[in-house]
């Protein structure tokens, strides 16, 4: 898929990122992560992450990343998979080709590894990364990769294949600016963990979509929400936060890690053989496991 083509189809709709799945072993299980793919790809997603943050990219070795993405390319229909890049540079381009070989049709950069940057360091990392590359890049504004206005500039004229601008730091007057510098050239993504929570304040900064980790295992009220925020459905949004995603924030918050492992339990309790997080993170107790359950009736009631 070409870059443009991407822009559009990932601003059109809701996008997520399906966690991976791992077997007894530890290992990729393909088969499960395949079913997961594909049962997702039919709920109006506009786009689909392999490798991505709920996809534990952290914990994944480089080689393990071109499986995955075929598997999910092959899984996925017609729907686009951009695939998790990242790390230094070095890394991070030799990803970003092997995911390309593989069949994705956008990389997402995720933020470089440890270190602190200056912007001169972050436009020239993230333009080896668009070089690499013929397929569509977006870069992850976070943690320790804050883009500042001036330098997405300089990158959207160095690289015609940079296409997206995702924010998980929730500056909104950082992300405001860029959105009203950048205008159509770039399709802005709401990145924020459990992202319906910030979805409505996105929006009015410009941003048109967002990745939205619970529609892993409740696909249709993700979609619900989404279609409520677009259509100006104020109520229907409120009465979804307040029944389900508040809720499952204080469930969330109860240890590190569980905006990743919550999501996974979730995608198990869908009856997918998803297997448990890797180390660091940790898996929920068999009490909060309960209480997602009933969180998941309820979104689903």
């Amino acid at each position: 898929m070409d870059p443009i083509t991407l822009k559009e189809r990932l601003a059109s709709g809701l996008l997520s990122f399906p966690v991976t799945h791992f077997g007894a072993d530890g290992a990729f299980n393909a088969e499960s992560y395949a079913r997961h793919v594909e049962w997702l790809s039919g709920f109006e997603a506009a786009g689909l992450f392999a490798a991505g943050g709920t996809g534990e990219f952290f914990s994944l070795a480089p080689r393990e990343i071109p499986g995955i993405v075929r598997t999910a390319k092959e899984a996925a229909g017609n729907t686009p998979i951009v695939a998790g890049c990242g790390y230094g540079t070095a890394l991070a381009t030799s990803i970003a080709r092997d995911a390309e070989e593989a069949g994705a049709d956008g990389i997402l950069l995720l933020p470089h590894y440890l270190i602190d940057a200056s912007q001169e360091g972050l436009y020239a990392h993230t333009k080896a990364v668009c070089d690499a590359v013929s397929i569509g890049v977006m870069i992850y504004n976070r943690d320790n990769s804050i883009f500042r206005p001036d330098t997405v500039a300089r990158l959207c004229e160095a690289c015609p294949n940079l296409i997206g601008f995702k924010d998980g730091s929730g500056e909104m007057g950082l992300v405001r600016q860029i959105t009203a510098t950048m205008g159509d050239r770039l399709t802005y993504l709401g990145g924020m963990p459990t992202a319906e929570l910030f979805a409505e304040a996105y929006l009015a900064a410009g941003f048109t979509t967002y990745s939205s980790a619970v529609f892993n295992f409740v696909p249709a009220m993700g979609v619900e929400f989404y279609k409520a925020l677009r259509g100006g459905d104020t109520a229907t949004c409120e009465a979804l936060l307040k029944r389900f995603f508040f809720p499952f924030m204080k469930l969330r918050d109860r240890a590190p890690g569980y905006a990743v492992s919550l999501v996974k339990a979730g995608v198990r309790l869908k009856g997918f053989d998803a297997g448990p997080v890797r180390a660091p993170l940790t898996d929920p107790t068999a009490e909060e496991e309960r209480m997602l359950a009933e969180l998941i009736s309820i979104a689903e009631a």
